[in-house]
């Protein structure tokens, strides 16, 4: 897979900034007003692209009380169906492109989650520079298949995905000529507990799909996702709402703009913390090791004087006086590579302290 891809103006690779992604999903709760101000957010908070999804109720699941259709896996949607669900969370479709314009105006990119063959039709005459494909559509390789075709970027939730699943949906791809490809790590429980999120799993997808990784992040707070930056993630996704007391169906794990602001503060602070994999000293480093512990003369030394018994003080005849040569910092001495000199040894005599020994 490529390991630098575009996606619109801005380049996702290991060697460029983490891209972050602010999810609108379900928070304009119905309210197209609501849905540019969180946009406006997130350009405040400094994210580089917003994300939408692109379904109707009918499009994405069946109108039925039958168990197959309720939830009742102890999620915070329990006791609903589907239908009501995606009902209540869709963004209406006639929205998105004056959405896609406004982010643009703003400098951001825009894309969207299809979930059938209508919705990607639909965001092709939107001209999207990418496509995410949502964790529980993973599996469904003949839409996969369809967006492959097109040639641009396509990013992956894992919330649910076995590793079989991952292969086949990213053989797909290629088949298809599509090598622009990033495997977000994701659990898909909201908000996600810290102890099921395996951070530990980013380096092994990147290194068993060999391409770019990302993480989806539910969880609450900015620690996981600034975290997994250390862990070689160059795109993080959250929910962005206004404010969660006002509630809708993603309201209560999405973070609000102050957070999200924190979020990229906390992403873009862990890119500098990384460095480089080599061990060297920094300038600041370099300029410190003037100052390690060495070796001073701390005393006069006669002609002739000799050191004290432990190398720590010199003898004027039989009487011992106190240390004339230290281990201290300061620097310009010699290193203290070998033990004290032996009990008698004969000082160099006439050496004025403090200074750096020899």
């Amino acid at each position: 897979m490529n390991k630098e891809i575009k996606i619109g103006s801005r380049t996702v690779s290991e060697t460029s900034p983490v891209f972050v992604v602010a999810e609108l999903s379900a928070n304009d709760n119905q309210d197209y007003g609501r849905a540019l101000e969180i946009i406006h957010a997130a350009k405040e908070a400094g994210a580089d692209a917003v994300k939408l999804q692109t379904y109707t109720a009918d499009s994405i699941t069946i109108d039925c009380d039958s168990p197959c259709f309720q939830i009742q896996e102890g999620t915070i949607w329990d006791g609903m169906t589907l239908y009501k669900l995606y009902s209540q969370a869709y963004t209406p479709w006639e929205w998105q492109p004056r959405l896609m314009e406004e982010a643009n105006k703003l400098g951001m990119e825009c894309f969207s989650s299809p979930f059938d063959f209508t919705s990607v039709d639909f965001l092709e005459e939107m001209k999207v520079p990418a496509y995410k494909i949502a964790s529980y559509e993973i599996t469904d390789i003949p839409l996969i298949r369809k967006i492959a075709r097109l040639g641009k970027p396509m990013i992956f939730a894992t919330g649910i995905a076995l590793p079989e699943d991952i292969g086949r949906a990213l053989c797909a791809c290629q088949e298809e000529g599509n090598q622009d490809v990033v495997l977000l790590k994701c659990v898909s429980s909201y908000p996600t507990p810290y102890e099921e999120v395996n951070l530990k799993a980013i380096p092994t997808l990147a290194k068993t799909y060999q391409c770019l990784v990302g993480i989806s992040d539910h969880t609450m707070g900015t620690t996981v996702s600034a975290g997994s930056i250390a862990l070689g993630v160059k795109m993080v996704e959250k929910h962005l709402t206004l404010r969660r007391i006002d509630g809708g169906p993603d309201g209560s794990f999405s973070m609000e703009p102050e957070e999200f602001a924190k979020l990229v503060q906390d992403i873009r602070i862990m890119e500098k913390a990384l460095g480089s994999s080599q061990y060297r000293l920094t300038p600041t480093q370099v300029t410190e090791r003037g100052d390690r512990r060495s070796l001073f003369v701390v005393e006069d030394i006669p002609a002739g004087g000799r050191l004290a018994a432990g190398g720590g003080g010199v003898s004027r005849g039989p009487v011992a006086v106190r240390l004339s040569a230290q281990l201290r910092r300061g620097g310009g001495g010699p290193r203290p590579r070998r033990p004290p000199p032996p009990s008698g040894r004969p000082g160099l005599g006439n050496l004025p302290g403090p200074r750096p020994g020899t």
